[in-house]
């Protein structure tokens, strides 16, 4: 009996020591392909939906060569889709249509679907940027006006303040309130 136990007890121990091994410091970096789950990952989709799209939907087969691309393109750039555009709900429906496509809902109650059927995610993801994706001009307007309103460095025409005179401990405006002279350059640099 006492061997028994000790026999026990000697594989426990074993068991414990590979579960510790196994134990990550990062317990996301777990399963399939974790490097979905990084914030780099993330934040290097491509694809910003327009403000008009709603709701984003996948409709694919786990099984078929057709459905390949699809499928692909749900495993690696779903969760893309999903994190640079919070407002959209992205919804994925497995074996419940014979071939691949995408319906794309707007807020006006149209709606427009795309087909995927036979393509790769790479070519997939291209089409949706030219299609419901919002351009390289449109992100680049819409930066511009987060930063110019955001930042309360800016001054000027399109900002918040007019002048620099606004801001608390600047100069006043010359036209409002005249400077000293010893800050005035014909004072200054005069011949006397």
């Amino acid at each position: 009996m006492l061997i028994l136990r000790l026999v026990f007890w000697k594989i426990w121990k074993i068991i414990s020591a590979k579960k510790k091994k196994n134990c990550s410091k990062m317990p996301f970096m777990k399963g399939r392909a974790p490097v979905r789950r990084t914030l780099q990952y993330l934040n290097a989709g491509r694809l910003i939906l327009k403000d008009k799209v709603r709701i984003f939907s996948v409709n694919y087969n786990t099984y078929g060569e057709h459905h390949g691309g699809a499928r692909d393109f749900v495993f690696w750039n779903i969760s893309q889709v999903q994190f640079k555009n919070p407002e959209v709900q992205v919804i994925t429906f497995k074996n419940m249509s014979p071939s691949p496509f995408i319906r794309c809902y707007f807020d006006d109650g149209r709606d427009m679907l795309i087909d995927i059927d036979s393509k790769n995610r790479h070519e997939i993801m291209e089409h949706l940027l030219k299609v419901v994706g919002k351009t390289k001009e449109q992100l680049d307007a819409e930066a511009r006006m987060v930063e110019s309103k955001d930042n309360p460095a800016n001054f000027g025409y399109g900002c918040n303040r007019h002048c620099i005179c606004e801001i608390p401990g600047q100069v006043p405006c010359p036209g409002t309130v005249p400077l000293p002279d010893h800050l005035r350059g014909k004072h200054i640099f005069a011949p006397k």
